[in-house]
């Protein structure tokens, strides 16, 4: 599992228009091939009166698994442009369908790959981008007595809550990184004054939004 990568945050979608064209950006998460063909043929089915339905998907840890698709625009025009803007934002398991319905208006071979990388930016600006970091999951049990502390600590600092249990005693959730786990316990034990019990839990992605430099 990688430490951390940059993927989309939902799916969504997002209309252009250049030159009397229109371009829409559908964007989904994917993290299987059959899974990123899935929606490419939904979209298809969805817009079958589409000019064209192009697309491109970057699936893997490694980016072993990338295709793109032309869908009948001049070779390298369309779906090479949405897989290098996928490519330079760094983003894993994301596919994306750029269906066009031409207005009357050629634009050229470089108008195209300019339009389809457009497209696709500003969708993938739309439906926004999250980075997953790998964290340990730590449950931190406390007697209510210290939950209101805890909790406000907890918010102000760089950890962050996954959840919190009402039961006999109170269940704190907590995504630590794997670098500070025992920092962050040495630290729960100096709040609590040693009243707490604690135990490592799952090992999961935690998603953060993402803002892009301008």
């Amino acid at each position: 599992m990688l430490p951390r990568y940059y993927t989309v945050k939902q799916m969504g979608e997002n209309e252009i228009n250049i030159q009397k064209s229109r371009f829409i950006a559908h964007i989904k998460r994917a993290e299987t091939e059959s899974e990123a063909q899935e929606f490419i043929q939904a979209i298809k089915k969805q817009h079958w009166s589409a000019t064209h339905n192009c697309s491109a998907y970057l699936i893997g840890e490694h980016d072993h698994i990338q295709k793109a698709n032309d869908d009948g625009e001049p070779s390298g025009t369309a779906g090479v442009p949405i897989l290098e803007v996928l490519k330079k934002r760094k983003l894993k398991d994301t596919v994306v369908v750029v269906t066009r319905y031409f207005g009357g208006i050629k634009l050229g071979a470089g108008g195209l790959i300019r339009a389809y990388g457009k497209a696709t930016s500003e969708g993938l600006d739309a439906v926004g981008i999250v980075e997953r970091k790998l964290a340990q999951i730590i449950h931190v049990k406390i007697d209510y007595t210290w939950l209101g502390k805890i909790e406000k600590e907890i918010r102000a600092s760089e950890y962050k809550i996954k959840d919190i249990h009402y039961l006999d005693t109170v269940e704190v959730e907590v995504y630590v990184a794997e670098n500070l786990v025992q920092s962050f316990m040495d630290w729960m034990v100096e709040l609590t004054n040693g009243q707490c019990g604690m135990e490592k839990g799952e090992i999961l992605y935690l998603e953060e939004d993402y803002v892009r430099e301008t």
